[in-house]
């Protein structure tokens, strides 16, 4: 299996870049209270950095915003996901504990405000791809059973014709979220080269060195950009 960025993407964002975590052998059944302080205490830097700002406007959050408008994304409508989560943490104060893969990768999130994924392996059917939506591509939103089909071109996350996220980070799918019994995560981790790629690439190593300490696990890392177009998750 690879993870697979589609030649034509770049030609529109031919800066986009990927830090890569693949973590193999993990046990998420039981609550880990070090993963929930860590995603505590960076609840509590976020809203103190952000809670007076504007942060549709801040330097770290503005870099995606401007990348949805040049894929025909309207961000204040479809909200890049790094500022969705930092939105809802500063209109409600917390932010509630999912499971222990989720609550570490919102934590790591949060930290170097990058927007990360976490995707379950073993509910992926083919190669996981950043690719624009073909006919007989299939979503199926959070918290539903019915499929929707994403507009056609738009730029998705795709294992196959299942649609991992739709609008490039925008929502995730049904289709191979983290729960209790995921034991083998791919977590893709989006930035930009000259911008923010050497926070692209701390936020990798810190949950690769997270990942291995909780867990025990297999971990391995990568980093994909236009000069290096795909990496094998095996």
């Amino acid at each position: 299996m690879r993870f697979v960025v589609e030649d034509r993407v770049f030609d529109i964002l031919d800066d986009w870049c990927f830090g890569i975590v693949v973590a193999r052998g993990i046990d998420n059944m039981k609550k880990l209270d070090g993963i929930k302080e860590m995603l505590d205490n960076s609840i509590s830097t976020i809203m103190a950095e952000m809670g007076e700002a504007k942060i549709k406007e801040h330097p770290k959050i503005t870099p995606y915003r401007q990348a949805f408008v040049r894929l025909g994304f309207n961000p204040n409508k479809f909200a890049p996901s790094v500022e969705a989560l930092i939105s809802r943490i500063l209109k409600g104060g917390q932010l509630p504990s999912i499971n222990n893969i989720v609550d570490l990768t919102n934590a790591v999130s949060l930290e170097y405000v990058l927007p990360i994924g976490a995707h379950d392996l073993d509910l992926a059917i083919d190669d996981l791809a950043v690719r624009f939506s073909a006919d007989g591509d299939s979503f199926i939103p959070f918290g539903t059973a019915t499929a929707e089909s994403p507009e056609p071109g738009e730029l998705v996350y795709a294992s196959g014709s299942d649609i991992k996220t739709r609008r490039w980070i925008w929502r995730q799918s049904e289709q191979g979220k983290i729960t209790e019994t995921s034991r083998n995560v791919f977590f893709p981790i989006d930035g930009f080269s000259g911008e923010n790629s050497a926070a692209v690439t701390r936020a990798r190593d810190e949950l690769a060195e997270r990942l291995e300490y909780f867990f025990k696990c297999t971990v391995k890392v990568g980093f994909v950009d236009r000069h290096n177009r795909s990496i094998p998750l095996d």
